[in-house]
């Protein structure tokens, strides 16, 4: 009977021990990132607007298509891997991913971090369409789509977007380790995500390659200049927002 008793004491409660920040985004580092980018996306402007970007298009938007009819190489499959990949930078999973990471950093108490990111997420999409009725481009017709598409093509949403969401989380989510290789670690890979989701838009047929060339270098380098010149501002919404 007491053995029975005993096994019926409530567990002893355990504290959660939240992480400490260990790193703060080096803005004179973003900041020249930032702007490298953002010099590579005015060349890529200045190759579409001169015309000198045709045969690079042409031939980037030929290079996997097979066949009569312009396929994608192998089974099915492969463009449905494609298309999964494309998802990943619409509007639906990014925005479901970055509204888990707000809410994730906002419960870790990373708060000037979570304002840092929202502020940037947000920012980047009015700057992409922006960026999309200053240019006008047409979507491609040189290949089948392999999707429906709507919008104009230059630079592409897609691109630009899943650039400013997933390194911006990466950037914020950076300040959880101590360790600068595992930083830049995590940075990369989120830069690799993009990149793989700006070129299933030129497997899909529906951009130009210069259209998601623009769009990851115009969307890296607003994530990494949203984390220099919004630092301070974040900070200050973080800290008016503290109860």
């Amino acid at each position: 009977m007491s053995g029975s008793t005993h096994d019926r004491r409530p567990l002893p409660a355990k504290s959660v021990r939240l992480p400490e920040r260990g790193f703060a985004v080096d803005r004179r580092k973003a900041l020249a990132a930032g702007l490298l980018c953002w010099l590579g996306f005015a060349l890529v402007v200045w190759l579409v607007a001169s015309g000198h970007a045709g045969g690079f298009d042409r031939a980037g938007l030929l290079l996997a298509r097979t066949g009569d009819q312009l396929g994608l190489p192998g089974s099915t499959h492969v463009s449905e891997i494609v298309r999964d990949i494309t998802a990943l930078g619409g509007v639906f999973q990014r925005n479901l991913f970055a509204a888990g990471a707000f809410a994730v950093l906002w419960f870790l108490r990373l708060r000037r971090e979570a304002v840092l990111f929202a502020f940037t997420v947000v920012a980047g999409w009015l700057v992409n369409s922006g960026l999309k009725l200053l240019v006008g481009r047409e979507r491609p017709q040189i290949v089948p789509h392999l999707m429906e598409t709507t919008g104009l093509s230059f630079p592409s949403g897609h691109s630009f977007n899943a650039a400013v969401v997933y390194i911006a989380m990466a950037l914020a989510f950076a300040a959880l380790g101590r360790r600068h290789p595992v930083r830049y670690l995590v940075i990369a890979g989120a830069m690799g995500l993009a990149a793989l989701v700006a070129w299933s838009r030129v497997l899909l047929g529906v951009h130009f390659p210069t259209d998601v060339l623009a769009g990851w270098l115009g969307g890296a380098g607003w994530a990494f200049l949203a984390a220099a010149l919004l630092y301070r501002p974040a900070k200050a919404a973080a800290a008016s927002a503290e109860p």
